[in-house]
């Protein structure tokens, strides 16, 4: 049951990251300009946003192993239907298919080791669970660049396929069906006005770049946005078992670490798409030469994890999160200085020096969010915690392809074949943004200091 939650967890992962370095291929192929084509990554990660907070009720309610069966026949399905594509509408919709089943992956594989292992073989289960989590994301890039190199761009998801029917007969033979009886009831309505929040500030911010929206509907959605959320928290104060308890923001670190993971992973999460797109439209690589330039930041994030503990040991919390948010802010921003005669070395270096301060943020971020929740509040906690995480990357690559396009169309140098400097622009905006949210990390107290208690490895991404 290990290994196959594991692979679960591997293809929801991976999709995630898989499909950046072959936007350029796809938009060829569809008819579409390589950078219009921010929707298959949006459509994706908001869907598993929205999908999150249903799929640990829906397991509870209907059986672990229906529900991860389910989960996998959906994303197997949406993977061929993807392949299978002849225009953006169509991908778009197809990858919203595969988001639902993706969504239910991770949340749902983790609750049947949870119930199948004891208390004291749960963290070494759990920990190998999170492993090809981990890895995913670091060879999507290369991986699907070389799959465009060899085959075409329909292969990222076809390759899902044979996976998936594998998946599919091994649930039912290694997935244990447990189920709560005493599952309380779905709160439906704050459901809905979370989702409807989260999808109306999505398109708001995509309307004029992609959508082309006028103004005034971009306006009216970004009013409904904020009228959904307010409602939501209204909502929460009188529901006797609100999906995300308000009491949670009670707690200092809680409230400082998931407002800091919102706004400073808007710019991480803009970064694995417009990387691959900068070398690629902007500076002339292949694909697969893209997805091998994405290994330095793989390969330096994953060293830098070792020095985090230390750092906030000895220096605390909120100096090491101030510090290190500005520092992965110029980061980003040095990339506004890149050119086609940058040497070769130069850029590995500007790569590899983002990918340490960045996986320096995710670690700090996430142990300081759920340093303190405790017993009580780990389930809802770290369940909207994960809604975030997600929905700010669905933010970063909508902020990123709306700042693209009007760039594209307002600087004096950029045009449409000569796209470089709104690439400059939209890094130059990016980094000041990220650097802007270390304000957010500044409320902390500074003696908050050492390592976060064990939690779930796989949120640690």
């Amino acid at each position: 049951m290990l290994w196959l939650v594991a692979t679960g967890f591997f293809m929801q992962t991976l999709d995630s990251t898989i499909v950046n370095t072959a936007l350029p291929a796809m938009a060829a192929s569809l008819g579409e300009l390589p950078l219009r084509m921010q929707s298959v990554v949006i459509a994706y990660s908001l869907t598993m946003a929205v999908m999150i907070p249903v799929s640990g009720w829906l397991a509870d309610k209907l059986g672990t192993r229906r529900v991860f069966f389910s989960a996998i026949l959906v994303f197997t399905l949406g993977s061929l239907l993807c392949a299978n594509a002849h225009s953006l509408t169509q991908l778009v919709v197809w990858r919203i298919v595969q988001g639902v089943g993706g969504a239910m992956l991770l949340p749902v594989g983790r609750l049947a080791v949870l119930r199948t292992f004891p208390a004291e073989r749960y963290l070494p289960a759990l920990s190998f669970v999170a492993i090809p989590g981990l890895i995913g994301p670091l060879i999507g890039p290369t991986l699907g660049g070389w799959l465009v190199k060899i085959a075409s761009w329909h292969w990222i998801f076809l390759i899902n396929v044979p996976v998936g029917i594998v998946g599919c007969i091994a649930t039912f033979i290694f997935m244990h069906d447990s189920r709560n009886p005493d599952t309380p009831r779905f709160d439906v309505a704050g459901y809905l006005l979370l989702v409807v929040g989260m999808i109306a500030i999505s398109v708001a911010l995509d309307g004029r770049a992609e959508l082309s929206l006028e103004h005034a509907t971009v306006l009216v959605l970004l009013i409904l946005s904020l009228a959904c959320f307010v409602a939501y928290g209204l909502h929460a104060v009188r529901a006797p078992q609100p999906l995300f308890s308000l009491d949670l923001f009670r707690i200092h670190t809680f409230s400082v670490g998931l407002l800091g993971n919102l706004f400073a992973r808007i710019g991480s999460g803009a970064m694995p798409y417009l990387i691959p797109l900068l070398l690629q439209v902007g500076l002339g690589y292949s694909a697969f030469e893209a997805g091998l330039m994405m290994l330095p930041v793989a390969a330096a994030g994953m060293s830098a994890k070792r020095l985090v503990t230390r750092l906030i040991t000895r220096y605390g919390y909120r100096r090491m999160l101030v510090t290190n948010t500005v520092l992965v802010g110029l980061a980003m921003a040095s990339f506004s200085l890149s050119s086609p005669n940058e040497p070769l070395w130069l850029r590995l270096v500007q790569l590899a020096l983002f990918g340490c301060v960045n996986s320096m943020q995710f670690t700090a971020m996430n142990t300081l969010t759920l340093k303190d929740l405790g017993t009580g509040g780990a389930s809802s906690g770290n369940s909207l915690f994960s809604l975030v995480q997600m929905l700010s990357m669905s933010l970063g690559v909508t902020v990123a392809g709306a700042m693209l396009t009007t760039f594209t169309g307002i600087l004096p140098r950029a045009t449409a074949t000569h796209v470089l400097p709104a690439f400059h622009a939209t890094f130059l905006c990016v980094g000041i943004i990220t650097a802007g949210s270390s304000w957010i990390f500044a409320q902390l107290s500074p003696d908050i200091r050492g390592t976060a208690k064990k939690t779930d490895p796989s949120e640690r991404a």
